[in-house]
């Protein structure tokens, strides 16, 4: 299995001095080192971005790195805010492997984070579901072209 990090809330930290949330290294392999699956999995960091500021050749290359990948379930960490539309850019690529988005509402290193859940469920999820392209946020997981986040409550639903 592969797990690609793209950046997005999932990997945020606080910054003190100005009082926002930045980007420092991502947290992935730690977690996958406390989920004793570091030697299993391999770990790609391909690039620390907010979703809102991704665009299409961000997209692009995360298509990219899964055509690249010789593995056949992918995870790849995203921001929750445009999810959908890369998954709608590897949906319709058809690809032969699993490939599961997935992110979290609060940052990892934030108290009471969705981070680490939504990880290893996605990790799950990728093991066991058919070829193809899901979104797996907060224990469901979605079809990629049947999923909308709601943004007033914070979840992602069924379109």
């Amino acid at each position: 299995m592969r797990v690609i990090a793209t950046g997005g809330t999932f990997d945020k930290t606080y910054d003190p001095l100005n009082g926002t949330l930045i980007f420092s290294e991502s947290c992935v392999p730690e977690l996958l080192t406390q989920a004793r699956l570091a030697n299993d999995i391999c770990f790609e960091a391909l690039f620390a971005l907010d979703s809102l500021d991704m665009q299409d050749s961000h997209r692009q290359k995360v298509l990219d790195a899964c055509r690249a990948s010789i593995e056949q379930q992918i995870v790849i960490i995203h921001g929750t805010d445009t999810m959908d539309a890369t998954a709608e850019v590897l949906g319709n690529a058809r690809l032969s492997q699993t490939i599961v988005l997935t992110g979290a509402m609060v940052p990892h290193r934030v108290l009471h984070s969705d981070a680490q859940f939504n990880l290893g469920f996605a990790i799950a999820a990728a093991s066991m579901l058919p070829s193809g392209v899901y979104v797996a946020m907060n224990g469901q997981v979605f079809h990629w072209n049947e999923v909308k986040k709601n943004r007033a409550i914070g979840k992602f639903e069924r379109k």
